[in-house]
């Protein structure tokens, strides 16, 4: 069993905020295996999903994001699902835009997310993801710019990398990080001309 994470922040105001990647990442696993009905669970949305033999929790918690560790710990302790197990998926600031990062574990990196799974867990070494959605305008503060909608020129490229997301996703539960990290952590090859 696997328990795969977006976090993001609950509400229609944050919806395609670009705090909400890890949902929009979530969301996708969902359609392709076509789940019809998400249940609240331990602060949280739950949806159980088979990925061939592997049965998935895909997760996404209701709290804000600096409070979303601590469905993660419920969701981990109720279904015995140890932290290797585990993938969380996030927005990254220092990411450029699209570009996709899995490792098997390290700090939060300054992403309050991040900090509170890992106080909740009590270890930093549980699988992420992250989806680089640019660091914007320096002048503009950042809170302000993750809350922020995608403009329409990068809505094209954070589409591709929702979906390239959920292939890592895919095969981070089927084969484990290190693959995952192997396929995904080099930048897209751009199309031929």
């Amino acid at each position: 069993m696997k328990l795969i994470v977006g976090l993001g922040n609950p509400g229609q105001e944050y919806r395609d905020t670009r705090h909400n990647v890890g949902f929009k990442v979530v969301d996708e696993l969902a359609r392709r295996r076509d789940v019809q009905s998400w249940n609240e669970k331990f602060g949280g949305l739950e949806a159980k999903a088979r990925f061939d033999d592997v049965v998935v929790i895909l997760a996404k918690p209701l709290s804000f994001m600096n409070l979303s560790g601590q469905a993660v710990q419920g969701f981990s302790a109720f279904y015995k699902i140890e932290t290797p197990a585990i993938l969380v998926i996030v927005d990254d600031v220092e990411l450029p835009l699209g570009r996709l990062r899995a490792r098997p574990g390290g700090s939060a990196g300054g992403h309050n997310g991040l900090k509170s799974v890992s106080l909740s867990l009590g270890t930093q070494e549980f699988p992420r993801l992250r989806v680089g959605v640019g660091r914007g305008d320096s002048g503009k503060s950042l809170s302000s710019f993750v809350l922020g909608r995608f403009t329409d020129e990068e809505h094209e490229i954070i589409t591709a990398a929702v979906l390239r997301a959920a292939d890592a996703t895919e095969v981070f539960i089927e084969k484990g990080i290190a693959p995952a990290m192997n396929m995904f952590n080099a930048a897209p090859k751009e199309p031929a001309e």
